[in-house]
């Protein structure tokens, strides 16, 4: 079956005006009245493409999430086999990803699925899974450590650049690679 290219474009206005806003304003306070106004459309024609704000939320999230994976495994296809370097690789594909200018980076670090009850259980299966990927390099390492705590300490340092960076100073490459630094040889 064709789609309408149509309908295409406006779920995805939708989702880039949800982004942007969830992105700025936060989930609670954006309404789908807000979104709607954003996208340039009627304030009833959201629910045609996403039952609830919280469907939006799920989406945007998804999108998010996938984004920063692709820039991981990216990374991760091009780095040595040794597992500190493709953990570096792995750290400056997903710092470059959450320094996006893309409001959807912006949404996967600042809405917490505790903040989200209804959707924390999809939310965390959603960070869970590109977690995986994180659980299998960091098993790579020697020798072995408390690789839970490891793998949350890097993901908060990477995700925690948002709050700092700025032009001029370190490259995102040059964080990812000071961050694997740290990491015993």
């Amino acid at each position: 079956m064709v789609r309408d290219t149509r309908e295409n474009n406006r779920s995805q206005a939708l989702l880039d005006a949800a982004a942007a806003l969830f992105a700025t304003q936060g989930y609670a306070a954006t309404t789908v009245r807000d979104i709607t106004a954003a996208a340039g459309m009627a304030s009833g024609s959201a629910h045609y493409h996403f039952r609830t704000k919280a469907d939006l939320l799920l989406a945007v999230y998804r999108h998010g999430v996938a984004a920063v994976a692709t820039r991981v495994d990216a990374r991760l296809a091009e780095a040595p086999a040794h597992p500190r370097d493709r953990i570096e690789a792995a750290l400056v594909g997903h710092v470059e990803a959450v320094l996006d200018p893309s409001p959807y980076a912006r949404v996967i670090v600042s809405v917490l699925p505790a903040n989200v009850p209804e959707l924390a259980d999809e939310l965390r299966a959603e960070r869970e899974h590109y977690e995986d990927r994180w659980r299998t390099l960091i098993e790579d390492l020697e020798p072995p450590m408390n690789q839970s705590l490891l793998r949350q300490f890097l993901l908060g340092a990477a995700n925690s650049t948002q709050l700092w960076f700025s032009d001029g100073g370190l490259t995102p490459q040059e964080i990812g690679q000071g961050l694997a630094r740290l990491l015993p040889d």
